[in-house]
């Protein structure tokens, strides 16, 4: 048994490359099924990210299954093109990499959760697929153990390090429980849209998302469970929000100190915490001088952001030894299953041979031979036969100087000099 991981990642494939093999989710039980029929492997595992695509297998020395070719050929990618990204990973390698990417440590942002979510769905349909036996089992349960233990242990999950995680985060931290609040985001790119769903997964109440494009506020919109609004709305709007988070790419000012004064008249006291993220900036910054306003700039979260990203790296270096030892905990586990798949095989000769000496036994008292003669015979025929090609072994060892072979055999037979 030997566990292989093949794949590329955001470190060492662009995305032109990583994109042609991503493997959807309505895909994956059918590919799971390709794979395992095309290359023969009984265990194979499919995680496929946008930032990764890896095939984890169970593969026999024995075995001439190549999972490398079926991933060429099942996704028409120039070999070529693929080899100067791809990575090969065996044994105790590929389980220290198994139980990195289920903690973070080797994502795009250092411990981010979300690539645990993603790893257990993989497995569950591998499971699904029956491809997943008790290697990949047990690599798999081992993984999300540890990536339990880690975030229980280390601090590597607790300091936001994406300026829009960190939006979120400082919000929870003034409000507390967002199930009963509203957010009002303005603009409806890239990083809004991270926001939004950083919202979402801390379960805030509602969502107003406000941008210049009504279309792409109300596609966000639709994506993440809110309401679509105009900038010309914005004014309206305001007093409702608990949270106003904005990011656009306009030159002068859409939050102005009267707008937000006139909302704050409507909330009765109840604070509002405002993020701007943009570049120029979107809220006059006099805002700031207004009594219940809570107003963070990008260079505030950007300072926020650095330490923290300090103090996961420090967390990080503690997981990763953390890691060591569960990997080298997994490698005994699975080098007990050779020793019992050796032991199986050892007994299932022994009981071959003892049937053909009891079938030559039998034979030869039916023909009306000395019972004591094939009795003597009997077990003379089974030490022979079943030490004949150890003591060969040995015999070679010996002569070759592998002497921890010969120690080896002694202590097994229990034998002295």
């Amino acid at each position: 048994m030997s566990i292989k991981i093949i794949g590329v990642s955001h470190k060492t494939a662009p995305v032109d490359v990583r994109e042609q093999l991503v493997v959807d989710a309505e895909q994956l039980p059918r590919t799971l099924h390709e794979l395992s029929e095309d290359t023969g492997l009984s265990e194979v595992l499919i995680l496929s990210t946008c930032n990764r695509t890896e095939l984890y297998c169970n593969v026999a020395p024995d075995t001439d299954a190549d999972p490398l070719a079926w991933l060429v050929r099942h996704h028409g990618i120039d070999p070529a093109i693929l080899e100067s990204h791809l990575y090969t990973l065996d044994e105790e390698h590929a389980v220290r990499h198994a139980l990195r990417v289920a903690c973070g440590l080797d994502s795009m942002v250092l411990g981010e959760p979300q690539i645990l979510g993603q790893l257990k769905q993989a497995y569950q349909a591998a499971v699904g697929q029956g491809t997943a036996g008790k290697i990949l089992n047990r690599l798999f349960q081992h993984s999300f153990y540890v990536a339990k233990q880690i975030r229980t242990h280390t601090a590597i999950g607790e300091n936001p390090v994406s300026v829009a995680y960190a939006a979120v985060k400082l919000g929870v931290q003034i409000h507390g429980d967002l199930s009963d609040k509203t957010a009002l985001l303005v603009g409806a790119g890239d990083t809004i849209t991270l926001v939004a769903h950083h919202l979402r997964t801390n379960k805030i109440a509602d969502l107003i998302i406000a941008n210049r494009s009504v279309e792409r506020s109300q596609e966000l919109a639709s994506r993440v469970n809110g309401k679509a609004v105009t900038l010309n709305e914005l004014p309206a709007n305001l007093g409702a929000a608990d949270i106003l988070i904005s990011s656009t790419a306009s030159r002068l000012p859409l939050i102005t100190k009267p707008a937000v004064d006139a909302a704050l008249k409507t909330r009765h006291g109840a604070p509002m915490f405002i993020v701007d993220l943009a570049v120029p900036r979107d809220v006059d910054p006099e805002v700031a001088e207004l009594k219940d306003v809570y107003l963070y700039t990008v260079d505030d979260l950007n300072q926020v952001v650095s330490e923290n990203t300090r103090l996961r790296e420090a967390a990080a270096a503690e997981a990763e030894e953390m890691v060591n030892i569960q990997a080298q905990s997994y490698m005994d586990w699975l080098q007990t299953q050779d020793s019992t798949q050796t032991i199986v095989a050892i007994r299932a000769r022994a009981d071959d041979l003892k049937d053909k000496q009891l079938d030559k036994a039998h034979r030869r008292l039916a023909a009306g031979d000395d019972p004591a003669a094939v009795l003597s015979s009997l077990a003379n025929g089974l030490v022979n036969q079943f030490l004949h090609k150890p003591t060969m072994k040995i015999r070679e060892a010996a002569m070759d100087g592998q002497d921890d072979i010969v120690r080896i055999a002694r202590d097994i037979l229990d034998s002295s000099e």
